[in-house]
């Protein structure tokens, strides 16, 4: 194939500024992801008549337990050896600004975080949510699982204006140039990615206006981790390994955090007594003896 074809690319990493104050896409996509799957979750809360007062707490929980889960996972599933290692990077963890080696500082947003952390964060949210409010835990699941699609979607967008996450070299028609990083031909694995989940949003939702009972039955919830984390790991032998040491793994990071999030998936679409017991704890129900 003709290099040509290949799509060169080397956009500026930053969206829009302010002075000294910057603003760079992947900061931006993230809040346009949160702010579309705030709006999904609000009508999904009216159409099913959730008492007024629920709703907001829940996008506060969401927004916390993702940042902090997504950044958590990122330094310590990826680069421990840089966050772990130094006070002044153990700092950048929490505060999204990088640090020189003369004590000088700039803002840079959080640009590091990952998935997989914001998952698990996002799922430790939710259990002091329906702790709090004593909500069905399967159907606050059910109603983030339907709209998280559209947040992971322009995640990945992000990833693609930030040049990261790249794929392999390849000699695919539709093959990108990351100018950034070298002049070879590799694959657009964070369009991939974002394609997939904007897939499984309209899959999600056609189902949903279907059948919207099953709202509360984890259905949802399953569905959203069986396919967004299958997804990735298929995906992911599509990508170079993000960190030195995966390369000697017969599965990369991405991979193995994968696999434990689709059988979590497959247990909740097929259903069963547990999950009414796992509702029960979660919103702190005590046995009847």
């Amino acid at each position: 194939m003709e290099h040509f074809l290949y799509i060169t690319w080397d956009p500026s990493d930053t969206a829009v500024s302010f002075g000294p104050l910057a603003i760079h896409w992947y900061s931006m996509c993230w809040l346009v992801g949160l702010a579309l799957a705030y709006l999904l979750v609000q009508r999904l809360y009216k159409e099913q008549k959730v008492k007024e007062g629920l709703f907001d707490p829940l996008f506060l929980y969401c927004f916390i337990g993702i940042l902090a889960g997504a950044r958590l996972g990122h330094c310590l599933f990826y680069q421990p050896d840089v966050f772990l290692t130094s006070w002044r990077h153990f700092i950048e963890i929490f505060l999204p600004i990088d640090i020189s080696d003369s004590g000088s500082w700039r803002f840079t947003g959080y640009r590091g975080l990952a998935s997989h952390g914001g998952t698990l964060g996002l799922m430790l949210a939710l259990w002091i949510y329906v702790r709090r409010t004593k909500m069905n835990v399967w159907q606050v699941l059910d109603n983030i699982a339907i709209a998280t699609p559209v947040t992971a979607c322009f995640i990945r967008l992000g990833n693609l204006m930030n040049s990261e996450i790249i794929g392999r070299i390849t000699d695919v028609p539709w093959a990108f140039i990351f100018e950034r990083v070298d002049s070879m031909p590799r694959h657009p694995g964070q369009l991939y990615e974002a394609i997939a989940y904007a897939l499984l949003f309209f899959i999600g939702w056609r189902i949903y206006r279907k059948q919207p009972q099953r709202v509360g039955t984890g259905f949802f919830f399953g569905l959203c981790l069986t396919y967004i984390f299958t997804a990735r790991f298929f995906i992911e032998y599509t990508k170079e390994v993000q960190e030195a040491f995966e390369q000697t793994l017969p599965l990369n990071m991405g991979q193995m955090l994968s696999i434990p999030f689709v059988i979590i998936g497959i247990a909740c679409m097929k259903g069963g007594n547990w999950m009414k017991r796992f509702a029960d704890i979660a919103a702190g129900n005590k046995k009847k003896r």
